[in-house]
């Protein structure tokens, strides 16, 4: 059977979270933790090797919680290293999707280990991108992943005719009641961060990486975003990337004030 495996970027304690590990909420009917749902929504779907991409703070804990298997899937892990000489702090999303470079062995899904995707856009994407070896990604409706307080950062998509991405604009500091000054509405698709790639791409990814390390060398606090070096990959026509609208509802962690809530929202799901 061929391996799809599932990818999660847990390498960073959250600042807006109190510096806690936001995949540890406990938000689940039974106490369950984010980041538990969210593998057990992936393993359904068919997913049969789980990575994490972890960093300083979070491979002890993660390593302790999981170990080297759950349900019998195998867990491998990627560290996400940067030197606290030259920057304060790790060098973004692209950065840690190669850092598991040496893991990802087959066609892959990488998304957020504090967002919960639901199963049937985990399914939706595997299928995909086991039987097509195309790129894809979920979107989701702008209005439907914004936070109820507080601001967040959104990448909002760009497609054409064939629903395939011309452009992924990457915009901070979206709240419901500021979406007129990015010239934005409720009904704009949005990217969650959530991938099917394929492990060549990796490949890719690595070589734009290079590229933003060299250009901003001397940047203590500037992150190489997987979304914006995808974007750059699309212009320069080495990917294409299919749009697929999330069947499931979005849900996650942004703002503290966002942990009761969607425990409140879990009570009445099936998940």
């Amino acid at each position: 059977m061929d391996n799809v495996s599932v990818v999660y970027m847990v390498a960073g304690l959250s600042s807006r979270f109190g510096g806690k590990v936001k995949q540890f909420a406990q938000v689940g009917k039974n106490n369950e933790t984010l980041i538990e749902i969210s593998i057990n929504q992936a393993l359904k779907a068919g997913f049969n090797k789980i990575i994490f991409i972890v960093g300083e703070k979070t491979e002890n804990l993660f390593k302790e919680k999981f170990g080297d298997s759950y349900k019998k899937v195998p867990i491998f892990y990627a560290k996400q290293n940067f030197d606290p000489s030259k920057r304060d702090k790790p060098w973004g999303t692209c950065d840690a999707v190669v850092s598991a470079k040496e893991m990802i062995k087959e066609d892959f899904v990488v998304c957020n280990g504090d967002d919960l995707y639901g199963e049937n856009t985990f399914k939706l994407l595997f299928n995909w991108i086991k039987e097509k070896h195309i790129p894809a990604t979920a979107g989701y409706k702008l209005g439907e992943v914004l936070s109820e307080k507080g601001t967040v950062n959104r990448g909002i998509f760009s497609i054409d005719k064939e629903s395939y991405l011309t452009q992924i604009n990457e915009t901070i500091g979206i709240e419901k009641n500021n979406l007129i000054a990015f010239n934005l509405t409720e009904d704009n698709i949005s990217s969650q961060n959530i991938w099917a790639l394929r492990k060549e791409d990796v490949n890719l990814l690595e070589d734009q990486l290079i590229k933003f390390k060299k250009n901003y060398a001397n940047e203590r606090k500037l992150e190489c975003y997987l979304p914006t070096e995808l974007s750059n990959l699309i212009k320069e026509k080495k990917i294409q990337i299919k749009m697929l609208i999330a069947p499931d509802k979005w849900m996650g962690i942004t703002n503290p004030e966002d942990e009761p809530l969607l425990r409140a929202i879990l009570e009445k799901e099936k998940y």
